[in-house]
This record gives C-alpha cells, sequence and structure tokens, in this order.
C-alpha cells in the first residue's frame, strides 16, 4: 500500500501547493468514491461517533449533504461551495491561508480540515458551534463566506424539483433549515481518516513506521510534549489554546470573543493532527506555511504573551529531532 494517508477506503488525498488567499478557488468537483459508507470506521478511530439521537446517519442524509456540500446554490451569487473552503483534494482543508468567499472577500481565519469532526465536541477556532448541525448553517449566513441568509437558501431549494425529492426521501418534513444542516452534518460525519503508518504500528505491525518516524514518535510522546493538547484516538484534546501564535499581529482574540471570559483571549481550538500533511497552510490564521515551520514555532516555545498556555516551553530540540517529529507528522 502506498504511503499515502487514507479518506474511506481507496481515496487518496494530493498535497496541492498553497495559493495566495487573494486568488479565487476553482469551484471543486466531487471526486469522492460513488459510494461512502456510513458504518466504516478506519483503522485507529474510535468506532462511536457524536451522532444526535435526532439525526442517525442514513445513505439518504448522506447523499444529499454530499450534493449539497457541492454544490454553490447555497451561496448567495451561486459561485461557492462549501467545497471551495473545505476542498477534497486538500485534506478537506484550504489551500490558502484564509478564506476566501463570495466576491473573493477574505475571511481572519484558515478553513480547518473536515476530516474526523465527527469525534467534535467544538466547531469552529472559537468553539461558537456545539454541534456538526449547528455549525453546517454558519457559513451560508456569514458576509465573507457564502454573504446568503439561511432563509432564502432554503426557498431556493424549495424551489428545486430535484431538492425537494432529495430532501422526501431523507427526511419525513422535507426541506427545511434544520434538516438542510442535518444533511450537511450527516456528510460530513463520513468523513473519516485513519489507518495510517501510525496506527497500524500501534496494532502490532512494527516495520509500519522506520527508524526516523519511531523516533518522531517517542518524542512525541516524551519531550516535545505534543500529546499534552494533541491527545486521543482523534489527536486533539478538543480544548482551547493560546500558543500566541500571531499574537499583537491581528486583532483575532480567539475564544474570547465568544465566551467574553478573559482567560480565553487569544485561545484557539486544538485541531487533529491526522492527515495534516494534506492540509498546509497551517494554524488559525494561515501563518505557517510548513510542518517544519509548525515544530520550529513549538521549539521556540510559542509566541510570548501575557495569556500564553503555561505548557508552553522551549522544546531544545536539535535539527535532527525536529526532523523526525515531522517525519512522524507525515505518517499520520
Amino acid at each position: 500500500m502506498p504511503r499515502a494517508f487514507l479518506v474511506l477506503p481507496g481515496l487518496f488525498i494530493l498535497t496541492l501547493p498553497a495559493l495566495p488567499a487573494s486568488e479565487p478557488v476553482p469551484l471543486p468537483k466531487d471526486t469522492l468514491p460513488g459510494v461512502l459508507s456510513v458504518e466504516a470506521v478506519p483503522l485507529g478511530l474510535a468506532a462511536r461517533r457524536a451522532t444526535p439521537a435526532d439525526n442517525p446517519l442514513t445513505e439518504g442524509k448522506v447523499r444529499l449533504g454530499r450534493k449539497l456540500f457541492f454544490d454553490p446554490i447555497l451561496s448567495v451569487d451561486g459561485k461557492i461551495s462549501c467545497a471551495s473552503c473545505h476542498q477534497p483534494d486538500h485534506g478537506f482543508a484550504s489551500s490558502t491561508a484564509v478564506a476566501v468567499g463570495v466576491g473573493s472577500k477574505r475571511g481572519r481565519r484558515n478553513p480547518p480540515s473536515l476530516l474526523n469532526r465527527a469525534y467534535g465536541s467544538a466547531f469552529f477556532w472559537d468553539g461558537r458551534a456545539a454541534t456538526l448541525e449547528d455549525q453546517a448553517l454558519h457559513p451560508i449566513a456569514s458576509p465573507q463566506e457564502m454573504g446568503h441568509t439561511v432563509p432564502e437558501a432554503v426557498k431556493r431549494l424549495q424551489a428545486s424539483k430535484e431538492y425537494v425529492a432529495l430532501f422526501q426521501a431523507a427526511f419525513a418534513d422535507g426541506v427545511t433549515a434544520a434538516n438542510l444542516a442535518r444533511a450537511l452534518a450527516s456528510f460530513e460525519r463520513v468523513l473519516l481518516t485513519g489507518n495510517t503508518p501510525v496506527d497500524r504500528f500501534r496494532a502490532g505491525q512494527l516495520q509500519a513506521l522506520n527508524e526516523s518516524e519511531r523516533h518522531g514518535l517517542w518524542l512525541y510522546e516524551s519531550r516535545a510534549q505534543c500529546w499534552r493538547c494533541h491527545s486521543g484516538a482523534n489527536f486533539s484534546d478538543e480544548r482551547f489554546h493560546n500558543t500566541g501564535v500571531s499574537w499583537g499581529t491581528t486583532a483575532d482574540l480567539g475564544r474570547y470573543e465568544i465566551t467574553r471570559q478573559e482567560a480565553d483571549r487569544g485561545r484557539f481550538k486544538t485541531p487533529t493532527l491526522r492527515g495534516l500533511i494534506a492540509t498546509a497552510p497551517y494554524m488559525h490564521d494561515g501563518s505557517l506555511a510548513t510542518l517544519e515551520e509548525v515544530i520550529e514555532f513549538y521549539n521556540r516555545g510559542g509566541g510570548a504573551n501575557p495569556n500564553r498556555d503555561p505548557i508552553m516551553a522551549p522544546l531544545g530540540l536539535s535539527p535532527d529531532e525536529a526532523r523526525a517529529l515531522v517525519a512522524f507528522l507525515k505518517a499520520l
């Protein structure tokens, strides 16, 4: 098997060059496998996903959500789709530093990957949504993203015979805002990545990692202290931390903008490390272009500021150790 990471059986994600944030991204096409399983879970992930009782996974909802995800019908100008910022060929993240929406409007933050968000407990970099269903509708109404309103998007769907039929097949009450959110969330719940060399190594296939990658794993679990935030099967504690990224250069205060708690100033949600070889650039603002830059940032202890997380400190990694840690991260 090639040493590329897998998203769903048989689907390989390509790493594409990052585009300047001022350039609109061409509308991505659906290149996913013909059928997306609602049951299959790759090696290394928890079997149970966070699925609300009022939105059980069904093939009909996934098919509908998939069509909506790639359709620009939800944007005010009919030119932007969910896939425009969460590109399948880029690990369901973005090739631009920050989101580029309708009219080439630039957002403040890097679109995070949707891979394994089925295991999430907070959504967006600032955690303002508690569920995938809640998250799904925010971009539609954002002036910097799709620039539409949810009620108008629903009316547009209700005027489409094709969508009316698809919604009626998936939901008893047809086209509603709640069902729009449920369909998109259902599709996102089947976007899983696992069965990596790291997962196979942990399952007992000791040759799955080479010497450098094994050294990187040891560093990850010891001196580099990555595990303190990137923990669990999905390599994220789903919490919020201030690492000092771009501190003092932007007005983005992260979690504080939602809670207004002083302790949350500059805190952002810990992203998963799975599949990150495909999702450059990195950090909430897309300010670091490569994994090597990310490791150097943490090696020097992050960005100094009064609210920096107390676990942040210089790591003292040698160049060889930094390279080994990057090798391990790429094996994820």
